[in-house]
């Protein structure tokens, strides 16, 4: 396992512990956008806990929040412990029940993070490749041949039409899809287009 390795969930994971009587319940939730991670936080949290303290990343996204906890002592550490970790598209919601016992802000830092990081060191995981979508349009000629060998690259078929042309939607791991697309102009003479998408 080297170090730049990154990692996604494969499915929701949670973790429960008590820490001075205060009970710390974490969620980790695999999410491909900020759109999912607040439907998530809105499904996963609990109005009449005492706090719901959460972060994600998502690629070159970023977003933490204290939920009353004094700054930077929740948000801010879950967060860190995903960078930590290397984790990508993922949300952990952090909730807090209050035992009566405070703990100060190391303690606090310590509960959010310290929760945070076991419940994604118990949850399960994949190695996470980041994929580019795009769409290939082609002859009827040239659409079985592209088919079988895009799969070369590891490239899935997402969709197929029929018009004029064949489409063929794509998904590629971004570091084989500058290969991909020169192997497709060359199979077809340049008479393919590859168009990116986003």
């Amino acid at each position: 396992m080297s170090d730049n390795t990154i990692y996604r969930l494969i499915e929701p994971y949670q973790y429960e512990q008590e820490i001075k009587k205060s009970i710390f319940l974490a969620h980790a939730v695999p999410v491909a956008s900020e759109e999912q991670a607040q439907e998530w936080l809105q499904k996963l949290r609990v109005p009449e806990a005492t706090h719901n303290c959460w972060a994600y990343r998502i690629g070159q996204k970023y977003r933490s929040d204290d939920d009353g906890e004094p700054s930077g002592t929740a948000g801010r550490p879950i967060l860190q412990i995903i960078e930590k970790q290397n984790f990508d598209q993922v949300l952990i919601l952090v909730i807090r029940w209050f035992g009566g016992i405070k703990l100060g802000a190391g303690g606090l830092i310590r509960a959010y993070g310290g929760t945070a990081a076991e419940c994604l060191r118990q949850a399960p995981r994949a190695e996470y490749i980041p994929q580019k979508t795009a769409s290939i349009l082609c002859s009827f000629s040239d659409h079985a041949l592209l088919k079988a060998r895009i799969v070369e690259y590891d490239a899935q078929i997402i969709s197929e039409e029929f018009g004029a042309e064949v489409e063929m939607k794509i998904t590629v791991p971004e570091d084989t899809y500058v290969a991909l697309y020169d192997r497709v102009l060359d199979l077809t003479r340049g008479q393919a287009v590859i168009i990116e998408d986003g």
